[in-house]
């Protein structure tokens, strides 16, 4: 593995893990707090409603249609470039007793306060049977993903590290949540996409420090477990700068200038990622050391040959 830092003796990580996993377990409490106290502010995937694509002669910025749109009472919208900066997507949430054409009529004559060229290219609604049926959909596959991986860890690791690995997984997913529900941004299909995302990352972290922790059982014949688990965080602490950082970088970038349509997913990323590489330190590692993980659950079982037992009788 490529080094790029060094040091002399393992780095004290669980020193700190009953403040982590307090502080982890503070932030899983508020975030499922707010879960049920808020909700998830539901996006026009699952709720249903009318998008409406307007073509503009010259280029338009969104916040000067933004607010064209406040200024007329059109309450709810969600814009965005589409294809070009001449064009805009607006999404609206339905409304009882307004049809379809009417919406579109009134987005339009907004448009040409801006533009009086502007011109209505498409009208489309999203029925709420069908954002229901995109909801059951997506929480099948949320959930079918992650018994799947449950599956995969519990038979490739001892249960005193399939439990802290699972752990880890509902952690990151439940603050991920707890964010979307307390800013009440939308959630919407690209940021299913982004959770499912992050518990393949959160788990690939986690099996990387497991592996060499396995390794390092087996080989390390001095030293207890909180010193194994040490070592090994310390050891995979290059890998981990590596890929986490240049991870956190991308969706970092994608989030200050990826624009509304990716706003969602990019948010989810930047807390997936940097919780998914603090979980696997101060919640799966340890909650494998509160579980009891020693080193002869790592060693290979010990299997006896017929006959073994009984003594070489001489002639």
């Amino acid at each position: 593995m490529f080094q790029i830092l060094h040091f002399e003796k393992p780095i004290p990580f669980m020193r700190y893990a009953r403040p982590g996993v307090v502080f982890s377990t503070l932030l899983m409490v508020i975030s499922l707090f707010f879960l049920f106290d808020r909700g998830l502010n539901w996006g026009l995937d699952f709720t249903g409603g009318t998008t409406i694509e307007v073509g503009f002669q010259q280029s338009v910025s969104l916040d000067k249609v933004h607010q064209v749109l406040d200024e007329q009472k059109i309450e709810g919208a969600t814009l965005q470039h589409f294809g070009s900066s001449r064009d805009v997507l607006f999404r609206l949430t339905p409304k009882e007793g307004v049809k379809v054409e009417q919406q579109g009529n009134e987005v339009l004559a907004a448009a040409k306060l801006i533009d009086p060229a502007a011109v209505l290219k498409r009208v489309e609604f999203v029925g709420p049977s069908v954002g229901d049926e995109l909801a059951t959909d997506g929480a099948l596959a949320m959930l079918a993903s992650i018994l799947c991986i449950l599956i995969y860890v519990a038979v490739r690791f001892e249960w005193r590290l399939a439990m802290g690995g699972i752990l880890s997984l509902v952690h990151d997913v439940v603050i991920t949540l707890g964010v979307f529900a307390y800013f009440q941004y939308e959630f919407d299909l690209t940021v299913l996409a982004a959770l499912m995302t992050l518990v393949g990352y959160s788990l690939n972290d986690t099996i990387v420090v497991f592996d060499r922790l396995r390794e390092n059982f087996r080989k390390v014949r001095k030293g207890d477990t909180e010193y194994i688990l040490d070592l090994s965080m310390t050891e995979t602490l290059s890998r981990t700068i590596i890929t986490s950082g240049l991870t956190f970088v991308v969706v970092l970038a994608l989030l200050l200038k990826g624009g509304p349509l990716i706003h969602g997913f990019s948010v989810a990323m930047v807390i997936g990622v940097a919780f998914g590489t603090y979980s696997s330190i101060y919640v799966a590692s340890s909650f494998a050391m509160f579980f009891g993980v020693k080193r002869e659950h790592m060693l290979p079982t010990q299997v006896e040959k017929e006959g073994a037992d009984q003594q070489e009788i001489l002639p």
